[in-house]
This record gives C-alpha cells, structure tokens and sequence, in this order.
C-alpha cells in the first residue's frame, strides 16, 4: 500500500461545524509600500522567488439558468528574488468548456500589476488585456495566460480574478504548495448545506482549519423560454471551511519521486450529491463502484463496442492467428499482430476516439483504442478477457475509496486463460506478451465487468530485476590487454533501453566508448533479442587497451563504466517517499589478469553493508593473487518503495556505494 499523508487520512462529507472566527489575510490587493519589498524568508534561502500570498475562495450563486454557478476568486502576490524566479511571471488559468464549445467557465474581475521599487517609491505597471492569451488544451479544457509585465530581480507581482463556472461539479482544488516556497496560504470554501461535497487532503503538512456557518439567500431564474421566467428564492445555512497554512517550504521533483503532485499538500473536491428541503431522496453524483463499471461496459466510447459481433475483425484474425494449436497461442499471436501492426499516438486516454474499426483501418490509435481493441480481438476468438482501467505513475495516484473517473488516464487488457491472468499492454512496440513497462505499477486500479470495477493492484514491489555484468582481461601478446564485457539485463532495463535506441544500436557503443575512464578500442559489439520483446536483452562487446607506462604507479578503478558514480539521493532530508520503478539485484564479477611488468600494490578492502537488516544489501569483495584479481559487487533492494522515515539510511547506504565503488587497485611498474 502506498503511504498516505496526514491529510488523506482525513477524508470526510461536508457536514456541520462549530463556530469560529475568520482570520484576516496578510495582504490587500493593490495595498504595497516599500517596506513589502523587505521578505524576511529563512526557511528556504535557496528559493528564486517567494509566495508571499496565496488567497483563494469559492462560493455558491443561484444562476439565471435554473442552477446554481460556483464563483472562484483567487489574489496571489509574489517577490521574485532572483531571474531563475522569472518563470513565477508567466500565469496559466485553466477554464472547463462543454463538449461542443457552447458552455465555457467564466474569467472576469482580472488585474495583474508588477511593481518595481525605484529611488524608494514604488512603481506600478499594469498588466494590458492585449497581452492575454487564450489556447485550446482540449475539447474541454482552454487557458488563458498571460506574462507580468516589467519584472526584473526584485520584483513584486501580484494578480486577482474571478472565475464563473455553470458546472458544480468543478469544484476547484487548491495547491498550498509549489516549487516556491510560499509565507501564507489560504482557501475559503462555503457550501450551501443542499450540497456534498467530498474532501480529499494530500501533502506532509497539515493546514490550520477553521470553521463558520451561517445564513445566505439564493435566488434562482428559471428560464421560460416564450413565457415569463420564474424565480425561485430561498435561504440555506452555509457551511465555511477555511485552510491556512504558513511558511511552507518549497517541493522540487526529486530522484525516484512517480509523480510529485502526489505529494504537494492540497485539496481536492469531488460533488457526491444534492439534496433539497422538498426532496425525500438525495440525487447522487458519484455513485459507487460497481455502477461505474456497468456505465463504463454501456459506453459506446468505452464497454459498447467488445460486446459487438465485430465481423470486421474476422479475415485479419484467420492471418494473425494461423498456426495456433491453443488458446494461449493464438492470445499471443493477436498480441504481438496488433502490437506490431498499429502505433499509439496518445499513451494518456481512457476513451475511444470514434470507433474500433476506424483505427484499425488506420493503423493508428490512442492506449485505449489499442487495448479495448486487443480485448475485442481476443472476445473475437472466445478467449476471456477484460479491460483495466490505471493511472501511470506520472499521472498520480487513484482513489480506492471513490470512483473517481478522472484520475485514471490509461487501459491495458487483462486476459484469462487455462486459469492464468495475462496483463496486456499492446499500445509499445516493446511490450512482451504478459509484461506492462514500469509507468503502469502505480498501486490501485480496476478491472471493469459489466457488473462490477473490482480492484486490483500493480505495485513496484512487485518487479523484480536482476542484473548482471561479467568482465574478463587477459594479457596480449603485445604487452597490452585485451577484455570481454557482457550484461544481462533484466527485462524492465530492456524495455528501457529498447525505448531509448528504437532499434538502432549504434549510437550506444559511441557513447560508451567515450565513457571508460582510459582510451579503449571496442570490438564486435552487440545488443542480442533488441529486436524480441519477449526476451530480456544482453549487451557485449570486446575491448583493447595498453595500461599507462608513462607513470610508475596506475590507478585502476575496476568499476569500469558501470557502478553508481554519484548518489541518487542529494537533499539533505524527503518529506515524502521514494519510489523506484522496480527493485534491484545488480551484480558485477571482475576478472584480470596482472599486467606484465606490473606488480599489485593495493587492492580495496572487502565489505558487507546491511540496508534495514534484511530489506538489502551491498557487497563488494575483492581477492587478489601475483597474477590475477577477483572482485565481486552487488548491490540489492528487496523493495522499490522506501517511506520519508527510510530516506537518511537509504541516502547513507548508496553514499558507501558510491565512496566504494570509486576506490582503485594500486599497481605499481616492476622496477
């Protein structure tokens, strides 16, 4: 199970709440004097700006539409210390539209200033509305954004607007943390109690809450077309929730971290349902569960069309499928013909696009194209299979407790067959049959039935890699050496590496001839199974080299090129966790001869370093005789997921690694 932070732990309904009074926030929109220039900020000295205020607020108003309209204000101020903060400058407001464009959130009320202090007083420029801009981000989603005019080291920026939105269900989150750290943040939500909404806290800090109810009156238009509009007026207690928090520091991505905005304290919102005085039911929003699943089957953009006769399908699967004497042949037969006969143009899509048939013809699609695909091809040939519904690592992470649609971004196909389960995932080129890439281990998914969205995990714990690279020098005929280097890797560093060269290797044996520490010659190089996705690769090539005669003592680090020349983890403390793409078990056996006309006359010391007693370990051992030397490393992890309490050993226990590995072998010239 993935950690959660203080704030997940907390999630609750809307409900009533006690009294308090209201802090008043730190600033005033367009209130700056030359003493706000003087930031006092400790915390973070490193920061190249700084968020002196975030302000946010969310409300409820009857609409003339017959509904309600959420009203979203936000004023942010903030100094800009030094020109690696200028990119605080640049604004991005994103605002939901309908399907069809007819129906966009609303911008208004925006004011942008920058202010600069020259000779001691303070100097406003105002941002024009010409320097706007709007850009479709999708079908549903454009921004509008904008750059701060003047700014320059030093300078305050500070901007405020309203957003109108028809569509409650937007309820906006709010971030208290960002790559700047920020001296206060707050956001005030007031609910009519007719609306739930739940609440679902993230991040390693706990904001302050406070609480108010209170009485407002709402008056709604119903519209009457010909005939005169009618109104409908009533009061409803409020209930106000308002977060703060202060002197957060700055989140910065970090070595191993999926995705970071897993970890920025915030807020989310969803809208679980309504309910009026007059009304004896709630109408429910979110549902559960086991109705997702049957709407996902029902969806023609989705479940639809794997319940179809998909007659289309019949001449190419005769093709994919001849010479297939099982059910578990002819599956991988269809999965290695759509893997190989289709591209995936969006590796983020949870929908088809317009229809199965349409991309096959175009031998084009989205990951759920493909999948949805792969799962109507496999019904095709009556072999049980059904559609997984995940979040890539990068995408953050889904909600067990509510079915959330939107948090999942990718589908792969599970198949069952003779009572084995096979994950699919036909939307790389390099996918083995059975195997996902590292992007899909990201805990909590589902797999969707027509009855039910039953859960299912795929954790990084789970991928076990192992890695091996065997290296023999022998003396030559000509007072030089001569060495063989193999690795074998694992399978999820094959697909990696297969990504990385798409088939062409030439390039790599380039780049790692410049990476030896000494001039070397390469000879008959090779990647064997680059081309066979269902094979772990291996890498080998000969090398040649003389040793340094124009020196009497050598310094030989047999590492090579391989090993861990820096330590993944630099920051002095993790507020959150490490999380790796799959365990390790790397090992590298070194073999030399002595070179002739050399005498050895110091090796490294062998250790044997514990990682919490048993959860890893490196090892590296060194033998040596008058002719030859023996060294033996490895380095392995039991687990990829490290919590923030691990991270200081985990960062002492790869900073051995490195110091270790980094140690030559002393030779010196016979005299």
């Amino acid at each position: 199970m993935k950690p959660y932070s203080l704030l997940a732990a907390c999630l609750c309904l809307l409900a009533s709440f006690p009294l308090h009074a209201q802090e008043k926030p730190p600033v005033k929109f367009g209130k700056i004097t030359a003493a706000d220039f003087e930031i006092k900020q400790p915390f973070d000295s490193g920061a190249a700006a700084v968020v002196i205020a975030d302000i946010g607020n969310s409300s409820f108003e009857g609409s003339n539409k017959g509904w309600f309209s959420l009203i979203y204000k936000r004023t942010t101020r903030i100094k800009i210390l030094n020109k690696q903060g200028f990119d605080a400058s640049q604004v991005k407001i994103s605002l939901s539209t309908t399907d069809d464009g007819s129906g966009e959130e609303k911008l208004d009320d925006l004011k942008a200033f920058t202010y600069n202090l020259e000779n001691g007083q303070v100097v406003a420029t105002k941002l024009e509305s010409a320097n706007i801009f709007k850009d479709k981000l999708s079908k549903n989603l454009v921004q509008r954004k904008f750059t701060m005019p003047a700014v320059k080291e030093g300078s305050i920026i500070e901007y405020t607007y309203t957003v109108r939105s028809d569509f409650i269900r937007n309820l906006r989150s709010w971030y208290f943390q960002s790559e700047y750290p920020c001296l206060y943040s707050s956001y005030e939500v007031d609910i009519p109690e007719f609306f739930r909404y739940v609440t679902i806290g993230q991040g390693y800090f706990e904001p302050e809450l406070k609480t108010e109810s209170y009485t407002s009156r709402f008056r709604v238009v119903i519209p009457g077309g010909a005939d005169r509009n009618d109104a409908a007026n009533f009061e409803s207690r409020v209930q106000a929730r308002t977060w703060i928090v202060h002197n957060v520091p700055a989140l910065k991505p970090e070595k191993y971290t999926s995705s970071i905005m897993n970890y920025v304290a915030g807020l989310q919102f969803q809208l679980s349902s309504h309910q009026f005085e007059w009304q004896t039911m709630p109408h429910d929003y979110m549902g559960n569960w086991s109705l997702l699943g049957k709407q996902l089957m029902e969806n023609d953009y989705f479940g639809a069309p794997l319940s179809k006769n998909n007659g289309w399908l019949d001449d190419d699967l005769k093709v994919a499928t001849a010479g297939a004497a099982t059910k578990l042949e002819k599956a991988q037969k269809i999965f290695a013909f759509l893997r190989d006969h289709i591209t995936c143009t969006d590796h983020a899509e949870l929908w088809i696009d317009t229809n199965l048939k349409d991309a096959w013809k175009k031998h084009s699609g989205s990951v759920a194209d493909i999948n949805l695909m792969l799962v109507a091809m496999l019904h095709h040939e009556n072999i049980e299979a059904d559609p997984v519904t995940l979040s890539t690592r990068g995408n953050g992470f889904t909600s067990e407790l509510y079915p959330l649609l939107q948090r999942f971004n990718y589908v792969i196909c599970r198949a069952k067959i003779d009572g084995k389960t096979y994950d699919l995932d036909a939307s790389s080129p390099y996918n083995g049959f059975g195997r996902l890439g590292p992007q899909c281990y990201n805990g909590h998914a589902r797999i969707i039935t027509k009855d039910a969205a039953i859960p299912v995990y795929f954790e990084a714990d789970s991928l076990k890699e192992a890695k091996i690279t065997s290296v023999f020098i022998a003396n030559d005929e000509k007072e030089g050496l001569t060495g063989t280097l193999k690795t074998d890797l694992g399978y999820n560093e094959s697909l990696l590496l297969r990504e990385e060269l798409k088939g062409d290797a030439s390039g790599y044996f380039k780049k790692l001839k410049t990476s030896f520490p000494f001039e070397i010659t390469v000879v008959d190089p090779g990647i064997d199974s680059l081309k066979q996705p269902d094979m772990p690769a291996s890498v080998h090539y000969d090398f040649a080299f003389k040793p340094n005669s124009d020196e009497n003592i050598w310094y030989f680090n047999p590492m090579l090129t391989e090993g861990y020349k820096e330590n993944p983890f630099k920051s002095a403390e993790r507020k959150y966790p490490v999380e790796m793409p799959f365990t390790l078990d790397e090992t590298y056996i070194f073999n030399m001869d002595v070179p002739k006309g050399w005498a050895v006359e110091e090796v490294p010391k062998s250790v044997r370093f514990a990682f919490n007693t048993d959860e890893g370990y490196f090892e590296y051992l060194v033998q040596k005789s008058d002719d030859a030397i023996m060294l033996r490393s490895r380095v392995r992890l039991n687990k990829a997921n490290f919590t923030p309490d691990d991270y200081q050993g985990l960062r002492e226990f790869f900073s051995f690694i490195v110091k270790k590995q980094a140690e030559s072998i002393v030779l010196k010239k016979k005299s």
